[in-house]
């Protein structure tokens, strides 16, 4: 038997499906994408290739001047077209990283749990998504607390526009607009049903124009703010769903939600004041400059400030109509109790109107034989 391309551990179907179809890119895409970026690495060891492949690696449109670079050891970068090599590239490692942790810690929990295979795709989004917010978390927390913008908070407005960023603060968008870009062939990749799609599509859409539109506006101290802020409540989230699909007996499940109701409301909060803060009175106070980069406009920073409070909303009120739905199903319901006579009585009108659909539905030959039967019965 031929050896498939597969990674360690996958199970070796006795069908192998033929090279370039659909099940075949659907079954080895990891390995496929891998050997992609394996070339872009292998690039860097050819001298003729070197320069091609740094491209796509490493960061671009450094800044900073050699004197500082040396005494201060940190390295200032801006942005530029170079940037959507090193996405590309990255977009590349993103759908690898996908596979890895699909196959060797999702797939060996959702075996154990039996889930149906609704609860089965609800449960690797939920997984996918728990070890990306976590990591975002902890990656904007230490950029926060690296640039002091927790206890100095007017650094969010002071010196705008922010063109220079350190290499980890440019990483963390780069590799937020990758991971974003990622889920779209996933969606292929996963076999995703049309009745999921469009909310993932329209959740990566929005993800992708906001944090582009701080990265290129140069509003990055509040954008990476912001993104900790919604990341947090988002991982309530998915922890509680996780715990929902583990736990059968159901006594984590209204704990985990509940602290995610309290996050929802409260980085909905959060959101709109520091937004409010940074755009109205904050940049507002900023001198407007003709530097590079300035995008300090009147209407530039109220347009900004009306799509965060907007999404905040929109969000919002799909939290409350959410939860007023499951506290409606939850409810026992009330029936009415119908006298014997009527009930039977609309069972007979309900039997009648359902043979006479069926009538309907029937080809005209058949109708006609049903009604010469009925002839010969009456006779």
């Amino acid at each position: 038997m031929p050896p498939t391309m597969a990674f360690k551990g996958r199970k070796a179907t006795n069908k192998n499906p033929p090279f370039f179809s659909h099940e075949f890119v659907i079954q080895n895409h990891a390995d496929i994408v891998s050997c992609a970026a394996l070339l872009f690495v292998v690039g860097l060891m050819i001298q003729a290739t070197t320069p091609y492949a740094y491209m796509f690696i490493a960061l671009h449109h450094n800044v900073s001047n050699e004197a500082t670079s040396v005494q201060e050891a940190a390295f200032r970068y801006t942005y530029g077209l170079k940037d959507l090599c090193v996405t590309f590239f990255y977009f590349l490692i993103c759908i690898v990283i996908h596979a890895i942790i699909q196959e060797y810690v999702l797939d060996k929990i959702s075996r154990k749990l039996h889930l149906s295979k609704v609860k089965h795709s609800k449960f690797n989004e939920s997984g996918q998504l728990f070890f990306f917010y976590a990591m975002s978390i902890f990656w904007g927390g230490h950029i926060i607390l690296k640039e002091n913008f927790l206890l100095n908070i007017s650094s969010l407005w002071d010196g705008y526009p922010h063109t220079e960023m350190s290499f980890m603060f440019k990483f963390f968008y780069i590799i937020q607009i990758a991971y974003w870009l990622h889920t779209f062939p996933e969606l292929y990749f996963q076999k995703v049903k049309k009745e999921e799609m469009l909310d993932r599509v329209a959740y990566a859409v929005v993800a992708l124009i906001f944090i582009a539109a701080h990265y290129v506006l140069n509003f990055n101290r509040v954008g990476v703010c912001l993104l900790v802020i919604h990341y947090i409540s988002e991982e309530f989230y998915h922890i509680a769903r996780l715990v929902d699909f583990v736990d059968k007996e159901e006594k984590g499940r209204k704990v985990g939600y509940m602290a995610w109701h309290v996050a929802f409301v409260l980085a909905r909060l959060g959101s709109v004041m520091l937004s409010v803060l940074t755009f109205w009175f904050g940049l507002s106070s900023q001198d407007q400059s003709a530097a590079w980069g300035d995008f300090n406009t009147p209407t530039v920073r109220i347009a900004a400030l009306a799509a965060v409070v907007l999404l905040q909303v929109y969000l919002m009120f799909n939290f409350i109509t959410d939860l007023l739905r499951q506290i409606r199903e939850t409810q026992p319901a009330t029936v009415k109790k119908l006298p014997v006579k009527k009930a039977q009585q609309n069972k007979k009108k309900d039997s009648k109107k359902e043979k006479s659909k069926e009538y309907d539905e029937l080809p005209e030959v058949d109708q006609n034989t049903k009604k010469s039967l009925k002839q010969k019965k009456v006779k």
